[in-house]
């Protein structure tokens, strides 16, 4: 008896919840696990963040940029909750793995995360990663793109244009073949 006057209230929730499901979707502003995201088609935020950068002899050296040292390039901005977790390895082993071919695309490829600099040089070091990481440890920037739960930015990636206008957005990432996505949305984009 409990239960059938359980289903029968969930039942009587459906239209309601489907009223606003509708609303939710015909709303101009996309909401994700971490927040609110930018609109694509808009300038992509700013940011201004320290971490660390590849040089020449593989090591990395501390590095400070922002959305403007990349005007004329597309970016890939990708945010991650941990350097060396499985997720975020994989993830980071798949943009390394395509990084020429981002590179062919006149495409840079930047992580941030909440780690700090010296977490991000041990990362790539491991990992052998050839692009900068960026540190957010307030979720300052993070939260600018919708992804931030304290105390960790989420698994979203943003695709930006070389004029800063945000194009592309994936939310709640896999891992696995992430970078092969955007690779073929960039090139997608650029060919039209």
């Amino acid at each position: 008896m409990r239960r059938r006057a359980l289903l029968q209230g969930l039942v009587a929730l459906l239209p309601a919840a489907a009223g606003a499901s509708s609303l939710l979707a015909s709303s101009r502003q996309a909401f994700a696990l971490g927040g609110t995201l930018p609109a694509l088609n808009q300038s992509a935020p700013d940011f201004d963040l320290a971490g660390i950068a590849p040089a020449a002899g593989g090591e990395a050296v501390p590095t400070r940029l922002n959305l403007a040292d990349f005007q004329g390039k597309w970016l890939v901005l990708y945010f991650y909750p941990r350097d060396f977790t499985g997720g975020c390895t994989i993830e980071a082993r798949g943009f390394q793995k395509d990084l020429a071919s981002f590179r062919a695309a006149n495409a840079a490829v930047v992580g941030v995360s909440a780690d700090d600099a010296e977490s991000h040089a041990d990362f790539c070091s491991s990992e052998g990663l050839a692009f900068p990481l960026l540190s957010d440890p307030a979720g300052t920037v993070s939260r600018a793109y919708g992804s931030w739960i304290a105390p960790f930015s989420q698994r979203h990636t943003f695709l930006i244009d070389p004029s800063g206008i945000l194009r592309s957005t994936w939310v709640a990432v896999r891992p696995s073949g992430h970078s092969a996505e955007v690779l073929t949305s960039l090139r997608e984009l650029q060919a039209s």
